[in-house]
């Protein structure tokens, strides 16, 4: 890349602006992922690049489309799918929606780390913000209890409308603040505070009030490197992914001619319904199984079954009653056709390995086990194997 300036970021002066115009400093072109691309440098943007977790913002440059923005030294990169003249003057316009739903998930995530911060301690030290969900990894265990009073507290703060205040401080002013700081930060350092509930070193654009933010919705939690992962979502994001999981409620009481609140019920149900009947198929299965290997001749060399409808166990169950009662190759085939078969192949006179490899060698069958017994699969037809078995 070209030696280029600091970005001036425009974003910092107001996260609300869309558009900006600019100069093209330089313009590289790479191939990434078999496409051929441009690193375009302005000299001044709006959009935020992928940095402190967040993913990068959206939009196009002059009608052409970015697809990725980053920051290095200082100097930010718009990857385009088209090339642009250095010194020309361009116009760029960010994709505002986008930029609004991080900006509600990055608030609320300051609000839920800065208290679980001041009333147990706890270090957010892993935060990743993609477009589906927001991610705290905290250094110490919450109970679900507790994570249920941070939620509902971190709603009190959205719906008391606080400012969210940015500032720039120098050092002396900085040596005096008491902040939450995710890493070592080299240069000036950009304070986001939200009165009452946290102050914290951050680079990414934030709304003006967090009565912006809507609501915060805790989605899961799970332990963590000796601590707790938190999903969440807030805003416009929370709400569509609540009208998905509506959406699916109202699809499963249609279904199960029921309310609500014995879906739950009305499912568990249904689980161990067919639990017992799965069950009762497989018991069903291996009375057949056992049935056909009664009626097999008793003078068969080798005895190869090709079943529709069989599972593994079946299968091994059948292999070792036929190596019973057959001295020659026994083996069951599960399956079809069109879709080839898994098979459990025994002998009690032959190298089971030597006919794995067989099998490999002839139909590039998959598999392998021991002397006495293998499984696998084959993408054969039933004529297929037989012909590549019946030698043995």
């Amino acid at each position: 890349m070209s030696e280029s300036k600091e970005t001036l970021r425009l974003y910092d002066a107001d996260a609300y602006s869309i558009e900006f115009d600019a100069t093209v400093v330089s313009c590289d072109a790479l191939t990434k992922n078999e496409q051929n691309v441009y690193q375009v440098v302005l000299d001044q943007t709006l959009f935020f690049p992928e940095e402190g977790g967040q993913s990068p913002d959206q939009g196009i440059i002059d009608g052409v489309e970015v697809v990725d923005v980053q920051i290095k030294k200082n100097i930010i990169t718009h990857t385009l799918t088209k090339p642009l003249s250095v010194g020309q003057k361009v116009h760029g316009k960010i994709d505002w929606t986008h930029r609004f739903y991080n900006m509600q998930q990055h608030s609320a995530e300051h609000i839920f780390s800065g208290l679980v911060h001041s009333r147990f301690g706890y270090n957010n030290v892993g935060f990743h913000l993609s477009d589906q969900i927001v991610t705290m990894d905290f250094d110490g265990v919450l109970t679900p209890e507790e994570i249920s009073d941070i939620e509902y507290a971190v709603n009190e703060a959205i719906t008391k409308n606080i400012e969210v205040k940015v500032s720039f401080p120098s050092k002396e002013e900085l040596a005096k603040i008491e902040y939450r700081s995710k890493i070592e930060i080299e240069g000036q350092v950009r304070i986001v505070e939200i009165p009452g509930y946290d102050i914290c070193a951050c680079c990414a654009p934030h709304v003006r009030r967090t009565g912006e933010i809507g609501m915060l919705k805790v989605m899961s939690v799970q332990n963590y490197k000796g601590g707790v992962r938190i999903s969440v979502l807030s805003g416009f994001r929370a709400l569509l992914a609540f009208r998905e999981k509506a959406q699916i409620i109202t699809e499963l009481m249609n279904l199960l001619t029921c309310g609500q609140e014995n879906l739950v019920e009305n499912i568990s149900k249904q689980k161990t319904v067919n639990q017992s009947l799965k069950s009762q198929l497989v018991n069903a299965k291996q009375a057949l199984m056992e049935y056909k290997l009664k009626e097999l001749p008793k003078d068969l060399k080798q005895v190869l079954l090709f079943e529709k409808d069989l599972d593994s166990n079946g299968a091994r169950n059948a292999v070792n009653k036929l190596v019973e009662n057959y001295d020659g190759l026994c083996g069951v085939f599960c399956g079809d056709d069109a879709s080839g078969y898994s098979y459990v192949i025994g002998s009690k006179t032959s190298d089971c390995k030597e006919i794995a490899s067989l099998l490999r060698e002839k139909l590039s069958a998959r598999g392998g086990g021991s002397p006495a017994m293998i499984q696998g699969s084959v993408a054969a037809t039933e004529e297929q194997i037989k012909n590549a078995l019946e030698l043995l």
